[in-house]
């Protein structure tokens, strides 16, 4: 395995990029966001998962599981999401993520919590699974241009499985990705 796609290695430059002085350095190649992606090769996320587990201290970080909070927020709301898929057909992605200033419960409100929380408990945001979020409405840009994020002092960081073709990131090797607001670490 090349140092290139060595979790390890990237995973501990990430470290030293969080952990250092340079903080300002993140906002800086975010043109003023506050978010780092961690672009992994899908075929390696798992490997990726594992080394985050091993090597990210809890007292500085802590890691978010995308796809128990999706199970989670499925099992939750079972009933009134078999009513919003029959009345929404045309808009499914509004299941998860409900238009500005509704007030009803989506996975969006529930992942935004959770890092609202994290930031709370003074510990580093690491979103993992984040290919859970494929089809659902909710895209990295709207995590990293959220107030919450973009105002914080600690950066949310998401593993972000994807592909380079050329200068474009591809989420899944499927989708093009904005890299506007974080910093890009591969």
């Amino acid at each position: 395995m090349s140092t290139s796609v060595n979790p390890e290695h990237i995973i501990t430059q990430l470290k030293r990029i969080v952990e250092s002085d340079k903080r300002s350095e993140i906002r800086l190649n975010a043109n003023g966001g506050n978010s780092i992606l961690l672009v992994c090769p899908p075929i390696l996320e798992f490997q990726y998962i594992e080394k985050l587990v091993e090597m990210m201290p809890l007292d500085t970080y802590h890691i978010i599981d995308i796809n128990e909070m999706l199970i989670s927020f499925v099992e939750a709301h079972q009933t009134d999401l078999a009513e919003m898929f029959d009345l929404l057909r045309g808009s499914v992605h509004q299941i998860f993520k409900a238009p500005e200033g509704e007030t009803t419960p989506d996975l969006f409100k529930h992942l935004l919590m959770a890092i609202e929380q994290t930031f709370n408990a003074s510990k580093i945001p690491v979103l993992i699974h984040s290919g859970a979020l494929y089809g659902s409405g909710i895209d990295n840009i709207h995590l990293m241009e959220n107030e919450l994020v973009m105002k914080s002092k600690f950066p949310l960081i998401i593993l972000y499985p994807a592909t380079q073709d050329g200068e474009q990131l591809m989420f899944l090797n499927s989708r093009p990705a904005s890299k506007y607001r974080c910093m890009i670490v591969n």
